[in-house]
């Protein structure tokens, strides 16, 4: 198992629900984009409401758009971006 897996695989590290996580994305300044003014969850939240609309029959494809960055909230424990 690579170092990742062993340290995250188990989920042990910390639970949260999605919403948790999407709160502390707003923690995150992320180096991909760091003047933006706008908290990362409003990103989260844009990118599945432009989903919705344009494909309103896919809620799996709203639920994509919304979840899509949630693997930068591991920044926050000390993962490289």
């Amino acid at each position: 198992l690579c170092p990742q897996s062993a340290k995250y695989g188990s989920c042990s590290l910390r639970k949260m629900s999605a919403m948790e996580a999407l709160e502390l994305l707003d923690q995150l300044v992320d180096e991909s984009d760091p003047d933006v003014d706008f908290p990362n969850s409003y990103h989260a939240y844009q990118t599945a409401e432009g989903i919705r609309r344009a494909h309103p029959d896919k809620d799996w494809f709203h639920l994509v758009g919304l979840l899509h960055d949630l693997g930068k909230v591991l920044a926050l424990f000390g993962e490289p971006q």
